[in-house]
């Protein structure tokens, strides 16, 4: 196959175990359910993009392991070119969707960075991870699989390392190896677009240690495989964007809480059992592809909000031409957080084993970034487009379309257009900056005091000094003493 049309998607979907709750009862079709239709058919409509002449080059690619065509989230990436069109393609998907995107994003990330991994495993250890995971990532290519991938661990008690919770369940873990595969149980939260996947990839969450062999796990998992329990949530506005007509956007990202209860998976799905050594590998690779491509993300979000502001504005009745600065710091922050990780894919390397990781220095300063700007250019949106999108203060829908005194409201919110037109863009703007539409700048994919750790760690302090030194032909080393 290896490429899939949206309505190839959207049949394969309905035909999946149900496994999804939401409000305390089982979604019987993730395709038709008000919580979840409008993120599977944004998923279908990047399936879609592929065939799009305009965009076919932006969501497709030649695959590095088969040399055929396919969905870019379905393949390896090499070279500096590769991230970069990673970058360009969530740009491009946040302007039609608003929102983060993890079955087209997550997963596969997990896979490029459990490339080189895997690769270093077999070769020190004699394993053969790596030859399953090549299998599996062709596998994927030829199914054209959507990918979630799941990371963020329940965590417990966040001062306690994973060995010492006093429930073993706050991180995945391995319960029991067998001749043919590995059980699994614990719980996985706030996993974005797992309802839409078809296969979630899991890995660890930080760092192991000795005594901890049983959580560094990773494999791949079919959503709908047995013993999966997954509760989806939403962000804020469930209400209004499960309601009928246009009170709601109908578009974004779902998040879900994952009940791994013994959960088997085969041998040619798992790999990574027991290594504790190559958990932080893993991280670091996938925040590195991550954290450079999430400057496009907010940056495509930023780009719709610059729209919506200017469509606010003169909804309202007015010009560009008052809020020009404010547009401009807008459009300054999108460039920022966008060029800054094409910057760290740029900077980047090659690892033995053909994947390309970008600098992860620049990428984890990009990630701090992202925790700000984004939040700063949504104030700026509601700053223009005044009290309407900010305040909450718009009737539903159901009150617009009352026979009773809806004409009457619909005019009281005429403007420069019709009052249902106002009403639309406010709403727009209100899920962008403070509803469903927020896609997880401050924390997703990691928080920022993490990124800064990296940072902290990656700069060369000292060296700085040296170049100082030298240009001031200090002689005495200005170096600190290194605590015991």
């Amino acid at each position: 196959m290896s490429l899939k049309t949206g309505a190839q998607y959207i049949e394969e979907m309905k035909k999946m175990r149900p496994n999804v709750y939401k409000w305390g009862e089982l979604i019987e079709d993730v395709t038709t359910h008000p919580a979840t239709k409008a993120h599977i058919m944004t998923v279908a409509n990047w399936y879609d993009s592929s065939f799009d002449p305009e965009k076919e080059d932006i969501y497709t690619t030649t695959s590095y392991l088969s040399g055929n065509k396919a969905h870019r989230w379905n393949t390896i990436m090499t070279t500096a070119k590769d991230i970069h069109g990673n970058a360009l393609m969530k740009r491009d998907g946040y302007r039609t969707c608003g929102s983060c995107m993890g079955p087209v994003c997550a997963g596969w990330t997990v896979i490029n960075a459990l490339w080189g991994v895997t690769f270093d495993m077999d070769k020190e250890l004699g394993t053969n991870y790596h030859e399953r995971l090549k299998k599996f990532a062709l596998f994927s290519e030829e199914k054209a699989l959507s990918l979630s991938g799941a990371l963020t661990d329940a965590k417990g008690n966040r001062a306690l390392k994973p060995s010492q919770q006093d429930n073993p369940d706050m991180y995945l873990h391995v319960k029991e190896t067998r001749p043919d595969g590995i059980v699994i149980r614990g719980f996985k939260n706030q996993i974005c677009g797992t309802v839409g996947s078809q296969y979630i990839m899991v890995m660890p969450t930080t760092g192991l240690g000795e005594g901890e062999e049983a959580f560094a796990v990773a494999a791949a998992v079919p959503r709908d495989v047995s013993g999966l329990t997954i509760v989806e949530t939403r962000r804020p506005s469930d209400e209004r964007i499960e309601e009928e007509g246009w009170d709601g956007i109908k578009s974004g990202t779902t998040q879900a809480y994952l009940i791994f209860d013994d959960v088997f998976v085969p041998n040619e799905n798992v790999f990574m059992n027991g290594e504790t050594k190559y958990a932080g590998a893993a991280i670091g690779n996938f925040t590195a592809i991550y954290r450079a491509a999430i400057g496009a993300c907010v940056a495509g979000q930023g780009d719709v909000m610059i729209g919506a502001a200017i469509g606010m504005a003169r909804a309202n009745g007015l010009t560009q031409k008052p809020f020009q600065d404010k547009l401009t710091q807008m459009a300054i922050n999108n460039e920022t957080t966008y060029g800054l990780g094409v910057g760290a894919i740029y900077c980047g390397k090659n690892h033995p084993s053909g994947a390309y990781y970008p600098n992860p220095l620049l990428a984890h300063v990009n990630k701090v970034q992202v925790a700000t700007l984004p939040y700063d250019t949504k104030v700026l949106a509601q700053e223009i487009s005044g009290g309407i999108a900010e305040t909450g203060c718009i009737p539903s829908y159901k009150d617009l379309m009352s026979p009773l005194y809806g004409d009457k409201l619909l005019e009281s919110l005429r403007s420069g257009v019709s009052g249902a037109d106002r009403v639309k863009m406010a709403r727009l703007v209100e899920w962008l900056t403070i509803g469903g539409g927020v896609p997880g700048c401050m924390h997703g994919g990691g928080s920022p005091d993490t990124a800064k750790m990296v940072v902290k760690v990656a700069t060369k302090w000292d060296k700085y000094v040296d170049y100082a030194r030298e240009l001031a032909d200090v002689e005495s080393p200005l170096k600190e003493e290194k605590k015991k």
